[in-house]
């Protein structure tokens, strides 16, 4: 299994922007990371410089997004999709964009179910609940 590091993390997310600007082609997954990217150009100045990514670091209580983080949750609900896992996902996914209007939309819905799972697991020990995770996001798509 991959386990990248934080470091890890935002060298990947700043040279898929370095080679959307310099027009080099990109794989697959940088690919897809460079879609969410450029829905983000807000992001753009923290991506730029590689050595202020690795040092900075995003404080929640002081109300910074952190960029990495935001963009890593765009990566895994695309790939939550695209296998369907956990199961029942993708449906969830397909009505929360209906409801929402737009996918990116309905990503930035989803993260806060996703961001729950996790600290959820975190807090209890215990794994990641998928079930509850896609109740969270249908309860979110049938939402009026």
């Amino acid at each position: 299994m991959f386990t990248p590091s934080q470091a890890d993390v935002r060298r990947f997310f700043c040279s898929v922007l370095a080679k959307q600007k310099q027009g080099t082609p990109l794989d697959p997954m940088e690919a897809l990371a460079g879609d969410w990217i450029s829905l983000h150009p807000e992001y753009h100045e923290a991506l730029s410089d590689e050595a202020q990514a690795l040092a900075r670091m995003y404080e929640v209580e002081a109300g910074q997004t952190n960029p990495f983080l935001h963009l890593s949750m765009h990566l895994t609900l695309s790939e939550q999709y695209r296998i369907d896992q956990p199961k029942g996902v993708k449906q969830a996914l397909d009505g929360l964009t209906v409801r929402m209007g737009s996918l990116h939309r309905a990503h930035h819905e989803a993260m806060e179910c996703l961001g729950q799972m996790v600290w959820e697991s975190q807090r209890s020990g215990r794994p990641p609940d998928g079930h509850a995770y896609v109740d969270a996001l249908l309860q979110r798509a049938s939402r009026k």
